[in-house]
């Protein structure tokens, strides 16, 4: 348990990093982290550093993992299991590919095009940006292993219903026909060597984090300025556990950004650092992952509006019981 918590705070949570950049704002900048200046530098440079180094870590081992699971081999996985097995596989296999809902569409289409029914392809749609192994360790990082853990069986959960509901009200029509159109081919499995899964994860952080980086940037700013600039008392006047509407706000609030985990959780941290419910928090960063208005617009190339708007409509749903359910259930994970 020692060896366990040790690792915990120096790895995951890196109190080294934190130390040193706390040495190097109040020695080299002259400034105190007690102070709003001082504590808003420390809290960017050490958030900004910390999260880049596990993004590269995390990308880099998602990666080689994803390796094994390339477009065809997850097809033919997917395809030997029906009904809420396939649910779950889609939701499993969502967690170690890509890392933002723009960027799973096009997989989406490519299995949709294979045969696959739209229910499994949706349950995959959803946990892809939702949940990966990445938000595990990041969550355990800011937060603690319960709260990671518990975020994502929920997200799981979300997923393998929104798509099993999907399936059942038997939307397919409600494709767009070149999708189901689309040459996805029967393209033998390619076999990468163990050189050549290194070169695809390396590349796959440098693409990545050169995607991201700013928006992690952005984000970690706006969580230096809510743990720093923004009175406490203000924040709970808006979020506060005891508004009944915070969840709701929250989501709203996360559906015109576009971000992904990496950028949203410096928010969630300030937000509960200030008072915010976990529950409140968690809804905004599943909100900015899964409902951006990007994907929006990118999904609704591929699918008519009823479809968008069921899968929409799940999804908020899903998110909103989510927040409230750990908002009433959160003191116990923390």
């Amino acid at each position: 348990m020692f060896i366990f918590s040790w690792l915990n705070r120096q790895l995951l949570k890196m109190e080294w990093l934190y130390e040193g950049v706390e040495w190097l704002v109040e020695n080299i900048f002259g400034l105190g982290i007690d102070t709003r200046i001082g504590g808003s530098v420390h809290f960017y440079i050490y958030d900004v550093i910390k999260i880049f180094i596990l993004l590269s870590v995390l990308i880099y081992t998602v990666s080689y993992i994803q390796s094994f699971f390339p477009p065809e081999r997850t097809r033919k996985i997917l395809g030997r299991h029906d009904g809420i097995m396939a649910n779950v596989l889609g939701a499993l296999l969502g967690t170690v590919t890509p890392f933002c809902s723009c960027s799973s569409i096009p997989l989406f289409i490519g299995f949709t095009s294979a045969g696959l029914p739209i229910g499994v392809t949706f349950s995959f749609l959803i946990s892809s940006p939702l949940v990966d192994l990445a938000s595990v360790l990041l969550l355990a990082s800011i937060f603690n292993w319960r709260i990671a853990i518990a975020y994502v069986l929920v997200g799981l959960i979300l997923a393998v219903i929104g798509g099993s509901l999907i399936s059942k009200a038997k939307m397919e029509e409600y494709v767009e026909s070149f999708v189901f159109n689309a040459n996805a081919g029967e393209s033998e499995e390619e076999t990468m060597t163990k050189r050549e899964r290194i070169d695809f994860s390396i590349n796959q952080v440098k693409d990545i984090v050169s995607k991201v980086w700013l928006y992690v940037l952005i984000g970690v700013g706006i969580g230096a300025l809510i743990h720093n600039w923004i009175p406490e008392s203000i924040i709970a006047a808006i979020l506060g556990q005891d508004k009944w509407y915070s969840v709701v706000l929250a989501t709203l609030v996360g559906v015109p950004m576009y971000a992904d985990i990496f950028g949203t959780l410096p928010i969630a941290e300030a937000l509960v650092l200030k008072g915010v419910g976990i529950g409140t928090a968690l809804a905004f960063m599943m909100a900015v992952t899964a409902l951006s208005l990007p994907s929006m617009i990118m999904l609704n190339q591929v699918v008519k509006k009823k479809l968008l708007i069921t899968f929409a409509g799940i999804v908020t749903v899903g998110i909103l019981i989510i927040g409230y359910t750990f908002n009433a259930v959160g003191h116990l994970l923390i």
